[in-house]
């Protein structure tokens, strides 16, 4: 009878190892990965082949109307984003700010922003940081023309995206 109960004992025990062990791993394995976007290092003079997007844009693509916006490098290191109500650029609707900081452009909000990961002389590319939800690229077409592709996935995981081609505007008088 003792050895029974020894032997059930050694077999409990050996259960409850098992499970301890599947136990740690699969809550390892559940984890959410601290790895976000790999931001690209960029430099100043890395930043000046991005200066084909200065100007006055008008925005079109899968949209009502244009939107109307304004790229502007205030430094050698921050470009300014100003979206307007209309064709005519006297009223700021919403300014966003791209910064160069420790090696890696982007912008940030209190809860949301964007970081490069990749940038040449044609385009930059942007991916998501926080609680923002899609990447996206600049991409030259010409010296008047460019356009922004947005990249998401919809409730069900579908990957989507948006292209708005952007045409160089003349600026107001």
């Amino acid at each position: 009878m003792r050895r029974i109960m020894h032997t059930q004992n050694r077999l409990l025990a050996t259960f409850f190892l098992l499970f301890f062990i599947a136990a740690c791993n699969s809550s390892q394995t559940n984890k959410p990965s601290p790895q976000g976007p790999q931001p690209k290092t960029i430099s100043a003079a890395d930043l000046k082949g991005l200066r084909w997007i200065e100007g006055w844009w008008r925005g079109t693509g899968d949209i009502d109307k244009p939107f109307y916006e304004r790229y502007k490098f205030e430094n050698d290191t921050t470009l300014v984003v100003e979206s307007f109500a209309d064709e005519k650029f006297d009223k700021v609707t919403d300014v966003s700010r791209f910064e160069l900081k420790d090696g890696h452009f982007g912008s940030a909000s209190e809860v949301a922003g964007s970081v490069a990961t990749a940038l040449d002389d044609n385009s930059i590319t942007f991916e998501p940081l926080g609680k923002a939800k899609n990447s996206f690229r600049w991409q030259r077409e010409s010296a008047d023309a460019w356009k922004a592709v947005l990249n998401w996935r919809d409730a069900d995981g579908t990957p989507k995206e948006r292209v708005y081609r952007m045409e160089r505007s003349p600026p107001p008088k």
